[in-house]
């Protein structure tokens, strides 16, 4: 293993060790690790005569993809800082991104799902955007862009040996309580280090071929997917949009045998007609939550899918994405009810409002130390200093239970918030969008229950005097906005929102449905 743990020194890591085995198997497309570290070599020499410099940051606007890896590794290789980009935004969120990063380059799909990123980032209009490359369909550039960088093969062997742990890797916008996303800046050890803990507690290793629905523009997809495969030798199946009876295909004939997913893949999973035990036959992990899931299920997944360990886990932007892990022994019970233990190198406790610890079994504040905690919030110190304490604690806003072997649980989310299919949705955030419609004189966001999605929000509206709105319009102007999962689902409309005396709105008083 190579000492210096960088992305890119990990690329060429696992070149060395697995030279010939699959890295990257996108649909017809395949990389062995060798051939990864040659696409990230040839990517960096593009970015590299294109002009970007250490320190620069990229924004990648795509579907999960063998290119997005590629372009990932490329841009770390060059020195420069990845800021992921959402495919569920709409131009005004991603732009606030770009402004706010001061992104120099944009890597985007040129279609996708009918969205054309490279031609949407392109015109944005952000100030400090100076080139969009465009990836795939009618308009690709990406081919054309690797082969510009020929004859900078010193300078990029340049830029690696000059690339440190202590390095900003990456950018990640997290939603907060305040309305407006945040930057959780990351550095190339502890994301490394972080994805290889977490291959350690998932039992991930050399041949394992790993689907990853999760999207590479989140933590999930990045840093507790595609880097632990870099790091370990598994392969990384790259799929670009959840379409079950592809899946199924690929689960088969790749005999895939990790695959991550929420509870509604697998009951869909368990529920197929024609399931054939052979068809799930390589799969050994599963990892899954974000909503409830039943003991029932997980042993259903065992027992009918065929799938010997069923894990979960809890993390954050803020902490490289993990910090507690089942453990593939645990039963049932317990990958149900907790999130598991703290993996090697992060502590964990429970604390009271006087950041005290308070005893084993009882209610507290989830605060995070360890090798995993960002560096801070993107040109925000008052923002870090209120999340990460002069003790070096992240207080994640979470309220959980630490049981005596140390597993912890999850009692109440971060004030507000709540999870739609899988995503965090802040209300700040949307009730800041709502207000920019010219009706709308005060709104609330809350989560309500759904059958498919475990919630969804609602919006609880206040109109101005002698406007008219209707939930339906109000639904249909929001798509055009915001991405799909923050959008409300249902509408209600009120004379006025509860407040104290203060006038802060209490949204405990709304009506219960």
């Amino acid at each position: 293993m190579s000492a210096r743990q960088t992305l890119p020194h990990t690329a060429l890591d696992a070149a060395a060790r697995w030279p010939d085995a699959d890295a990257v198997v996108d649909g017809g497309q395949r990389l062995s690790f060798t051939g990864l570290a040659r696409e990230m070599n040839r990517a960096a020499a593009a970015f590299v005569a294109a002009g970007l410099q250490p320190g620069d940051r990229v924004s990648i606007w795509m579907p999960n993809s063998l290119e997005w890896v590629v372009a990932c590794l490329g841009i770390h290789a060059a020195g420069g800082v990845l800021v992921p980009l959402n495919t569920r935004y709409k131009a005004d969120e991603a732009r606030y991104i770009l402004d706010r990063a001061k992104v120099r380059m944009v890597v985007a799909s040129a279609d996708f799902l009918g969205t054309r990123f490279a031609d949407l980032a392109a015109e944005l209009g952000a100030e400090s955007v100076e080139r969009v490359i465009a990836v795939g369909g009618d308009g690709d550039q990406w081919q054309t862009f690797l082969a510009s960088g020929g004859g900078r093969e010193a300078e990029v062997e340049a830029r690696i040996d000059a690339l440190q742990e202590s390095d900003v890797s990456d950018i990640m916008f997290t939603s907060g309580t305040t309305g407006n996303p945040k930057g959780a800046v990351a550095e190339h050890g502890q994301t490394v280090r972080t994805a290889r803990e977490w291959a350690r507690a998932t039992t991930l290793g050399p041949g394992d071929r790993f689907l990853i629905i999760w999207p590479f523009f989140h933590t999930s997809g990045y840093k507790g997917a595609w880097l632990p495969c870099l790091a370990t030798g598994a392969a990384i199946l790259p799929m670009a949009a959840l379409d079950v009876p592809a899946l199924v295909e690929i689960v088969e004939h790749e005999r895939v045998s990790f695959m991550p997913g929420p509870p509604t893949l697998f009951q869909t999973l368990l529920a197929l007609p024609d399931r054939r035990p052979e068809i799930f036959g390589a799969l050994r992990v599963a990892v899954t939550g974000g909503a409830s899931v039943a003991p029932a299920m997980i042993q259903a997944m065992r027992a009918e899918l065929g799938i010997p360990i069923v894990l979960t886990g809890y993390g954050m932007t803020e902490t490289c994405g993990t910090a507690t892990m089942t453990g593939p022994d645990d039963p049932p019970e317990i990958v149900t009810t907790s999130c598991g233990r703290a993996i090697a190198g992060v502590e964990v406790i429970c604390v009271d409002e006087n950041n005290q610890p308070v005893p084993t079994g009882e209610a507290g504040e989830v605060v995070i130390r360890g090798m995993n905690v960002m560096r801070g919030y993107l040109d925000d110190p008052a923002a870090t200093a209120a999340a990460i304490d002069a003790d070096g604690w992240l207080h994640s806003g979470d309220i959980g239970v630490l049981d005596d072997q140390g597993y912890l649980r999850i009692t109440d989310r971060k004030k507000d918030m709540f999870i739609v299919g899988g995503f965090n949705c802040y209300p700040a955030e949307i009730e800041k969008m709502l207000l920019a419609h010219p009706a709308i004189l005060q709104v609330a966001v809350t989560g309500v229950p759904d059958a498919r999605m475990g919630e969804v929000g609602k919006a609880w509206v206040v109109l101005k005097p002698g406007a008219a709105l209707d939930g339906d319009a109000l639904i249909s102007w929001s798509r055009d906005r915001m991405a799909n999962f923050k959008v409300p689902r249902a509408v209600a409309f009120l004379d006025e929102l509860p407040v104290s005396a203060t006038g802060k709105i209490q949204k405990f008083r709304l009506p219960a449905s």
